[in-house]
C-alpha cells in the first residue's frame, strides 16, 4: 500500500460554506462564505455574512494579527501584538483532539475525522486532509495541533446552534496577491485592547 505524499503548502486559496442550524429546525441555512488565503508567512481568513464581514490577517513571522470588522458603513480594526493573539487565544491551548477511524471526502481528498474538546467542553468535528499541510497553521488558532489541512468542521455552540464549515472550492496553484496581506491605513475606527 502506497504512503499518500504531504505537501506543505505555502499559497493557497480555500473557500468554505457556512451553514447553521438550530435546534427547533432542522434545515440547514447558508449564512456566510469564509475565504482562507495562504502566502508564504502571512494568513488572511474572510468571513462574509449578510449583515457583516469580518478578516483576520495573521503574520506567523512577527505572530501578529489585525481583524478588521465593518457594519454596514462603521469599519472597526484591532490590532493584535504577540501578547494580545496569544492572550485572546488562550482558552484554545490545552484543546483535546482525539482522531477517529471515519473519514470523509472533500474535494476529492481523503480526510480523516477528529474530535476535539475545548476547555469549557465544547465539541468541534474536524475533517481534515493529511495530503496537505499549510504553511501557516496559527492562523486558525483552534486547528494548529491538527496534523494536516482542515477542509471541513462543525461545532454547536450553548444556546444548541449548529454551525457547519465545508469547503467548496481550493486552489493550490493560481497566486495569493501580496496586497491582500497589507493592513489598512486608513478608513477605519482603531480599537486597541487592554
Amino acid at each position: 500500500m502506497a504512503t499518500a505524499q504531504q505537501r506543505i503548502v505555502a499559497e493557497c486559496t480555500v473557500v468554505y460554506k457556512v451553514e447553521s442550524q438550530d435546534a427547533s429546525d432542522a434545515s440547514m441555512r447558508q449564512k456566510a462564505t469564509k475565504t482562507v488565503y495562504i502566502k508564504s508567512n502571512n494568513a488572511r481568513i474572510d468571513l462574509v455574512a449578510p449583515s457583516y464581514t469580518q478578516s483576520t490577517i495573521y503574520n506567523k513571522t512577527t505572530a501578529t494579527a489585525s481583524v478588521l470588522r465593518s457594519f454596514g458603513e462603521d469599519k472597526y480594526m484591532t490590532p493584535l501584538n504577540t501578547k494580545q493573539w496569544r492572550s485572546i487565544n488562550a482558552a484554545l491551548d490545552s484543546i483535546q483532539i482525539q482522531i477517529t477511524g471515519d473519514s470523509a471526502t472533500i474535494l476529492d481528498y481523503s480526510c480523516k475525522k477528529a474530535v476535539m474538546k475545548l476547555k469549557d467542553g465544547t465539541l468541534v468535528t474536524v475533517y481534515f486532509t493529511a495530503a496537505i499541510i499549510p504553511s501557516v497553521r496559527e492562523y486558525e488558532y483552534m486547528f494548529k495541533d491538527i496534523p494536516g489541512f482542515v477542509l471541513g468542521y462543525e461545532m454547536i455552540d450553548a444556546a444548541g446552534i449548529k454551525t457547519a464549515f465545508r469547503a467548496t472550492q481550493i486552489n493550490l496553484y493560481n497566486p495569493v496577491s501580496a496586497s491582500k496581506f497589507d493592513i489598512p491605513t486608513k478608513g477605519y475606527r482603531i480599537i486597541e485592547l487592554e
